[in-house]
This record gives structure tokens, C-alpha cells and sequence, in this order.
């Protein structure tokens, strides 16, 4: 009699013997590639491969006016875009309780750290420079949050800003790269499969956990935290994932150095 085994019957056999398919650590990512400058006609961009995921992200710059909280400040507005060619769970039309959700933790990480300096941003009383950051997922297998995390925040720190003059905006010439402040802001995600704690799901995985939790962070300091799903994570787990994310955002802090050419 032959036995079908199910791909969750299989992952979870993996995972009880301490492993994950093709041999990968719990608390380990999948191989990361990471280019710039991607988009010729926008101010910055970047591309991310997080194993066979891929997103791409473009920065663009518009004269708006301030916001009335925030005057003599421009303002960051990321949004996310699934596209169907990515998966086939991804369809047309107005964006997704999953593409707001996505585009939320990108945005919030980036504002939370005080990466771009949004006083640098204004023009006059009347008129500031807005960033729009739009992120866009060619491929889905999984972990979009640190994907697009990555490709926002490489392709803000190569941003060129325009110059406003006479009323335009001026995008030739040599134009200076966007004022930010140095915190560099990467995020982990982990999720729980089998009551296992696992970082970097990919598609499968994400398919079978429970919970979600993203750690975003800078070099010093934890910036924003976002959980998902109806799961749960012990107080020690969550410990764990903190102390991973500070060493894990160490190397992701040098693929995105490496890219930019810092």
C-alpha cells in the first residue's frame, strides 16, 4: 500500500528532528542578494532576494504641502503592491488587508527609527518635499516584512533629492543624496510552526505557523515590534527572538553597506 505524506506531515517531521528543508537552522536566513539603483527614472530603488522572495522597492520625491501636525516637515507614505505575478494567491484591484499590512510594518520600522530627516524636507512654510516609498513583490516564498524592509530602507539611503526651482522640481544636474540620520533600521521576522521558533519562514512555512512577530530595529535599540496571527510566543521566545535580531541585524547592517558602498 503506498502512504502519502502531506507537506505539512513533512515539514513537521523535519522540524521535530531539529531541521529544516535543505538543511537550515532554525535562526538561520535563506541566502540574501541585494542591488541598488535599480529604477533609472526614480530617485532610488532596490531590489532584494531573500532566498527564491524578491521585492522591489522604488523612492520617488513630490512637492506637497505639510501636514498640519507636523509643519515644516515632509512625510514618508509607503505602500506595497502583491502583484499577481508573484503568486498566484495575489490578485488585481485595490490593495489587501495583507499589502496595508505589509506596507504598516515597512513604514512604521523607517518612521520609528528617525531614518530620514524630515526637516531637511521642507522647501518653505507653504511647501515640504513628501517621500513616497513603493515596494512592489516580483516573487512571493515567504518573509516579505524583512525583504521589503531591506530593499526600502537601501533604496532611501540612496535616494537623490531633487532641487525646487521657480516652482519645479529639478531632477538633473549633481543632485545631493536624502538627508537621513545614520540609524540604519533592518527587521527579523519569526513565526511559530509546530511550536517551534523559526526565523525567515518561506512560503511553505508561513503557510502552516501560528504567529508572527517582527523586531525591527536599529544598531542600538529595539524601534518598532508587530505581531500576527491568532498564536502565541512565551516570554522566553520572545527573549530569544530579541537577542537573534540584535545579532542577525548585524549582517544584515553589512549586505546593505555592501550594496550602497558605504
Amino acid at each position: 500500500m503506498q502512504v502519502r505524506i502531506t507537506n505539512a506531515e513533512y515539514m513537521h517531521e523535519l522540524l521535530s528532528k531539529g531541521s529544516r528543508e535543505f538543511g537550515r537552522k532554525f535562526l538561520d536566513y535563506r541566502d540574501i542578494r541585494l542591488q541598488v539603483n535599480r529604477m533609472p527614472h526614480a530617485e532610488g530603488s532596490a531590489t532584494v532576494d531573500l532566498g527564491h522572495t524578491k521585492v522591489l522597492t522604488g523612492v520617488k520625491l513630490a512637492v506637497g504641502e505639510p501636514q498640519r501636525d507636523t509643519v515644516g516637515e515632509g512625510s514618508l507614505i509607503t505602500s506595497a503592491e502583491l502583484l499577481p505575478l508573484a503568486s498566484g494567491r495575489y490578485e488585481t484591484g485595490p490593495p489587501t488587508p495583507d499589502a496595508v499590512e505589509f506596507a504598516r510594518v515597512v513604514d512604521r520600522g523607517i518612521r520609528a527609527s528617525g531614518l530620514i530627516d524630515t526637516e531637511a524636507l521642507a522647501i518653505d512654510e507653504e511647501k515640504v518635499w513628501n517621500v513616497f516609498v513603493d515596494i512592489y513583490v516580483l516573487n512571493y516564498d515567504g518573509n516579505l516584512f524583512d525583504a521589503g524592509t531591506l530593499s526600502a530602507v537601501a533604496a532611501l539611503l540612496t535616494t537623490k533629492q531633487p532641487r525646487y526651482e521657480d516652482g519645479a522640481a529639478i531632477r538633473d544636474g549633481n543632485l545631493p543624496l536624502l538627508k537621513t540620520n545614520g540609524n540604519m533600521i533592518t527587521s527579523c521576522t519569526y513565526g511559530k510552526v509546530g511550536g517551534k521558533l523559526l526565523l525567515d519562514l518561506d512560503g511553505a512555512e508561513e503557510d502552516l505557523m501560528s504567529a508572527r512577530l517582527t523586531i525591527a530595529n536599529d544598531e542600538g535599540h529595539i524601534r518598532a515590534m508587530q505581531k500576527g496571527l491568532s498564536g502565541s510566543f512565551s516570554l522566553e521566545e520572545v527573549e530569544t527572538a530579541i537577542d537573534k535580531t540584535f545579532e542577525r541585524s548585524k549582517e544584515l547592517r553589512e549586505i546593505v553597506k555592501k550594496a550602497i558602498g558605504d
